[in-house]
């Protein structure tokens, strides 16, 4: 049986934005399936220790390393198979594999917006913890109004981390976190916005969603492309406003 709660999404459309760039996009998603609410440290306890602690209250303080191997010890726990494998410390998406992992950019924004096109799924007071709740820690999943898709906790409460690289002709393998957390200021909390941060990093305020889908395109698949950072990585010209540079 297993320990999460995912909901199964249609194949649909969803637009991107990259403001920074003044980029858009769309992109088509095959049917996928999606966690209801973020990964709680109860489930982590659960899987990574046997242990009955914890509570539903997000997991937190895990990088997107850590998350990719969360993910693969949860598909081994169910006999699925594993999403990523590990080369001399590039980590490399299986897509046709059966297995837990974490959601592409685009999944993650078309299951936050479950067919809206404003920044919020609802009024953001209903449906998302941020600032202005002044809290001081992460509180419980599933609190607020889920959107059409069933899904709670997509804006506010944690960030999370998403499968796909920020901008590798800046930030070299920096990857996408999604969502907004407990201690951002309203104006940040959009389905749109995009921040991100290197794979080992971790933050109080940074937890993950997981998904599952199988795909045949072994080199892209759900908006991101293994051909498409590579042209990325490759871009020159001025710094998009905002952005400070990777110092290497």
């Amino acid at each position: 049986m297993s320990t999460f709660d995912l909901r199964p999404l249609p194949a649909g459309h969803v637009e991107m934005h990259d403001a920074r760039r003044g980029r858009r996009w769309a992109v088509h998603l095959e049917p996928f399936e999606i966690a209801a609410t973020p990964v709680t440290t109860a489930q982590f306890a659960h899987l990574m220790s046997h242990s009955e602690t914890g509570s539903r209250i997000p997991l937190t303080g895990i990088s997107w390393v850590e998350a990719t191997k969360f993910c693969n010890a949860a598909s081994m726990n169910e006999g699925l198979a594993p999403a990523y494998v590990s080369k001399a410390g590039d980590i490399r998406w299986q897509t046709g594999a059966s297995g837990y992992r974490l959601p592409t950019e685009a999944e993650w924004e078309y299951a936050c917006r479950a067919g809206t096109v404003g920044p919020h799924y609802g009024p953001l007071n209903a449906i998302a913890w941020t600032a202005n709740d002044e809290l001081e820690n992460p509180v419980e999943v599933g609190l607020k109004q889920a959107n059409a898709f069933g899904l709670q906790d997509t804006l506010g409460n944690v960030w999370e981390w998403c499968w796909d690289l920020l901008d590798p002709a800046r930030y070299g393998d920096y990857r996408v976190f999604r969502g907004g957390g407990f201690a951002d200021k309203p104006w940040s909390v959009r389905a749109s916005t995009r921040r991100g941060g290197a794979p080992g990093m971790n933050h109080p305020d940074l937890g993950l969603r997981i998904a599952r889908g199988v795909f045949h395109d072994a080199l892209a698949a759900q908006g991101w492309s293994a051909e498409a950072d590579s042209v990325r990585a490759k871009i020159t010209g001025m710094l998009p406003s905002g952005w400070t540079p990777l110092r290497r």
